[in-house]
């Protein structure tokens, strides 16, 4: 049951044992964008070629948001993001700035399980990176997307912010977007979602030496279930809570090794104030 949300490529530094993507647009997202386009062109829409996760209906994931970006380069790239008010949204830098690859603008798409079409969109270039961002080493890897006031409905609602020193360890959290649903499948362009249990940092360290840091925080690939290659930014929640910002998982391989994501708690003040 592999998901598909973000084989959100990058990493923060080079890792003890496991590869990771280093120029996000370039090597993970220009490429899913390509295959979201081809799979709505064949109109498989219905979800009966997807080949792993769970298909979400609409509603069901209300804070999930699909990132449609336009580079400096005129090339198209794939996001995720979750809404937190009605004119924010949080994301991975990455998504906004690389090496090569920075972004021109972003168009929003709420209410939604189809990437190409439907809900409400919203074309924006405000984004804010965090001021210690760095796109080398890809430390502090999340921003803020400013929109035009969205109103909330059944399909569209904010997630809160998780606070305080729970580490969620044990926890199952589910993670949703709208990428690859394996390492090898075709894509649809329809948004999935899988459960995952977060997993100590100690834990996690024997794939990748910066998950030591308190500011990332990871799921178990057991099962052969993980986030995959286009969403991300997307959300990890547990309940209508955010606890993750999907950042990175194995160059290897979608389900290689464990997948990581920006720990919203040692985030959340900052993600706040913007």
């Amino acid at each position: 049951m592999k998901l598909l949300i973000v084989v959100l490529g990058l990493a923060l530094a080079v890792t003890a044992e496991e590869p990771i993507f280093r120029d996000y647009h370039l090597e993970i997202g220009i490429p899913e964008r390509a295959r979201i386009d081809a799979a709505e062109a064949a109109a498989d829409f219905d979800g009966s070629r997807i080949i792993g996760g769970q298909v979400s209906a609409l509603g069901a994931n209300p804070h999930l948001a699909g990132l449609q970006i336009t580079l400096f380069n005129g090339q198209r790239s794939v996001c995720g993001a979750s809404l937190i008010s009605n004119t924010r949204l949080v994301t991975a830098a990455h998504c906004w700035r690389t090496t090569t690859s920075p972004a021109r603008s972003v168009t929003v798409i709420l209410g939604s399980v189809n990437y190409n079409s439907g809900g409400v969109r919203i074309t924006t270039n405000n984004v804010v990176t965090h001021p210690l961002y760095t796109v080398f080493d890809l430390r502090n890897d999340v921003a803020v997307i400013r929109i035009n006031h969205v109103n909330f409905n059944n399909n569209i609602r904010p997630v809160a912010l998780a606070t305080g020193s729970n580490q969620y360890v044990g926890v199952t959290a589910v993670v949703a977007g709208f990428g690859r649903t394996s390492d090898s499948s075709s894509v649809s362009s329809v948004a999935r979602h899988v459960s995952l249990q977060v997993i100590d940092n100690e834990t996690c360290a024997r794939s990748y030496r910066d998950a030591r840091l308190p500011s990332i925080l990871c799921t178990s690939n057991s099962g052969g279930r993980s986030p995959c290659g286009g969403d991300s930014g997307g959300p990890l929640a547990v309940g209508n809570t955010l606890i993750g910002i999907a950042n990175f998982v194995s160059a290897r391989g979608c389900a290689a090794a464990p997948a990581a994501f920006a720990r919203v708690t040692y985030f959340a003040s900052w993600l706040s104030s913007q």
